[in-house]
């Protein structure tokens, strides 16, 4: 199952495909005793994913099999022992995609000509993810981490290796002979293509930073290269060799400090932005803003949702889950359209934003 999403993974989920283009979401759940009745849900949504193929006019036959073929090849992959909050599975002639994601998703079914990646994009930016550079003499190694995981992330030149005639990291580990190591021209070469390939990867998908290391590594590493120097730098050896939950430990303390320093910031700007009237609240208002390209920063709590109808086109009102023009996941739609017209949007903890309904944002007019 399919966790992160880059900015190329998701310019590639939205280009157009052959109709039809199927995405099937349904809730999960991580525990007993919610989580048993997920096996169950999940055959029902796919099922009704296949149904709809086979009453859709539009739909030719071979399309129908292959799709169809797809969907249970899908279903065959997803594993709900490690299932989270929600789940999604992409199928269209020739592919499949299955989603695991940390926030919760309505029950829905789709058919067009483009997956349905608004559920994915949101709990994307809830998660706030971040990289995690790990230097040793021998080995630097990037982590992709986020809430629940870190993983190794194993493209974009990463991890670099290198080895030379009497180099013993051994040695280097167990007695500390960082000083010399990192002084000698064949590691500054060693860190600047690092620099060079952590530069690259984030113009294409910037986060949060985290360097870990010896501080003579840390300290080579801003000398050589410029792309960790506004990074979080951790004095913490061995990770480049170390495993995933190794450097979730060691980064966590910091990603929660970093999370409490941003949600104390979205506070201060929001009331900043009430002193000189560019301050919007609820999710009708935030809707109409956000349509309008107008909303500069987006604030949600983590646990806010809320089910609306549109109501002729002008407000939203609230709503019943299952009504039929229900539209149960409008907070992943104004946090995708925010995001596609260029707003900061942040996750902040439940009751950061008082009396703004769970959701407010700032205005650039």
């Amino acid at each position: 199952m399919e966790h992160a999403l880059s900015p190329a993974t998701l310019s590639d989920l939205r280009r157009p495909r052959a109709y039809p283009a199927v995405s099937v979401l349904t809730p999960t759940h991580r525990r007993e005793p919610e989580n048993t009745q997920d096996p169950v849900r999940l055959r029902n949504v796919v099922a009704e994913a296949k149904r709809r193929l086979e009453t859709d006019p539009a739909v030719p036959r071979e399309r129908r099999i292959d799709v169809s073929r797809q969907l249970d090849q899908a279903l065959a992959e997803v594993d709900l022992a490690h299932a989270e909050d929600g789940l999604v599975i992409f199928a269209a002639p020739g592919e499949h995609q299955v989603w695991s994601l940390a926030r919760e998703v309505p029950e829905r079914v789709v058919l067009s000509d483009t997956f349905l990646t608004r559920n994915l994009v949101s709990a994307q930016a809830a998660e706030r993810p971040y990289w995690v550079l790990s230097v040793s003499p021998d080995r630097i190694t990037l982590w992709n981490g986020g809430p629940e995981r870190v993983a190794e992330h194993r493209a974009g030149g990463f991890p670099l290796t290198r080895s030379r005639e009497n180099f013993d990291a051994e040695r280097v580990e167990r007695v500390g002979d960082f000083p010399s190591t990192f002084r000698d021209e064949g590691t500054r070469q060693f860190l600047r293509e690092a620099d060079g390939a952590l530069s690259a990867l984030l113009r294409e998908d910037p986060r949060p930073l985290y360097v870990t290391g010896e501080p003579a590594a840390l300290s080579l590493l801003d000398e050589v290269g410029g792309a960790t120097k506004d990074a979080v730098h951790v004095p913490h050896g061995g990770l480049a060799h170390g495993t995933p939950d190794a450097v979730r430990h060691a980064i966590a303390p910091l990603v929660a400090a970093e999370a409490r320093k941003n949600a104390h910031a979205v506070a201060r700007e929001l009331d900043a932005a009430r002193g000189r009237h560019a301050f919007a609240a609820g999710v009708d208002e935030i809707w109409r803003s956000a349509r309008e390209g107008r909303i500069r920063l987006l604030a949600v709590e983590e646990n806010y949702r809320a089910t609306v109808r549109d109501d002729h086109g002008d407000h939203l009102v609230p709503a019943a889950s299952g009504d039929l023009d229900a539209r149960e996941d409008i907070v992943d739609e104004i946090v995708e359209q925010c995001l596609e017209t260029g707003a900061d949007v942040r996750f902040v903890p439940d009751g950061t934003l008082g009396g703004a309904d769970g959701i407010a944002g700032i205005l650039r007019y």
